[in-house]
C-alpha cells in the first residue's frame, strides 16, 4: 500500500508565495517522477512541474521562472516551491509519482495519485 498526502497549500494574496509537500510512504522499493499537476475549475488537470530521480526537471510554462520543484530522495518528498503567485494559479494541487513496489514475483511500477490541496490565491 503506497500514500502519497500534500500540505503546504491556502489562501494567499497575489504576489505572494506557498510552499508544497507531497510525502509518499509504504511499501516503496524505488520511486521514478515525481510531479505537480493542478486542476482549476471547470479545466482539465494539468501539468505544473515535473522530476526525475536524477533530478532533472520540467516546467509548463505558465509557471516557468516563478515554480520551483525539488525532491529528498532519502525522505520520499517532493516540493513545489510557489512564487510571485498569480489568481490564475488557483487550482487543487496534485501530487504524483511513478513509484515501484517489491511483489514476490518482481518489481512493478505504478502511477500513484494523492488526494489534492487548494490553493487560492487572491487579487
Amino acid at each position: 500500500q503506497v500514500q502519497l498526502v500534500e500540505s503546504g497549500g491556502g489562501l494567499v494574496q497575489a504576489g505572494g508565495s506557498l510552499r508544497l509537500s507531497c510525502a509518499a510512504s509504504g511499501s516503496i522499493f524505488s520511486i521514478n517522477a515525481m510531479g505537480w499537476y493542478r486542476q482549476a475549475p471547470g479545466k482539465q488537470r494539468e501539468l505544473v512541474a515535473a522530476i526525475t530521480s536524477g533530478g532533472s526537471t520540467n516546467y509548463a510554462d505558465s509557471v516557468k521562472g516563478r515554480f520551483t520543484i525539488s525532491r529528498d530522495n532519502a525522505k520520499n518528498t517532493v516540493y513545489l516551491q510557489m512564487n510571485s503567485l498569480k489568481p490564475e494559479d488557483t487550482a487543487v494541487y496534485y501530487c504524483n509519482a511513478l513509484i515501484e513496489t517489491r511483489w514476490v514475483t518482481g518489481t512493478y511500477g505504478m502511477d500513484y495519485w494523492g488526494k489534492g490541496t487548494l490553493v487560492t490565491v487572491s487579487s
